[in-house]
């Protein structure tokens, strides 16, 4: 793969959040899921951060590749369009 999504750059970008709060773990809490499965397996981490991703365009997110590998070297892909962000996700509220 020469182009792919980074869903930490993008989650940060449209929910206008810190890097550091682009930890995986720190992503699902925010929007309210608990991880599924084992740390760090290969196979569960790609699946929460599907669900990540899912959630993400349910909110209205226009997911772009935004890097890529030229000449070996990892840069970063802008768009020329500006992209419209949410809210920060917060914690859902509960009904007693």
């Amino acid at each position: 793969a020469k182009k792919w999504i980074n869903i930490r750059k993008s989650y940060g970008n449209f929910y206008k959040v810190p890097r550091n709060q682009t930890k995986l773990a720190i992503m699902l809490e925010n929007l309210g899921m608990n991880y599924d499965g084992r740390p760090h397996s290969g196979l569960d981490d790609s699946k929460n951060i599907a669900r990540i991703a899912i959630r993400m365009l349910q909110d209205g997110c226009d997911l772009r590749v935004n890097e890529r590998i030229h000449g070996g070297q990892l840069m970063t892909v802008s768009s020329s369009l500006p992209l419209e962000g949410a809210p920060a996700p917060q914690m859902p509220r509960y009904r007693n």
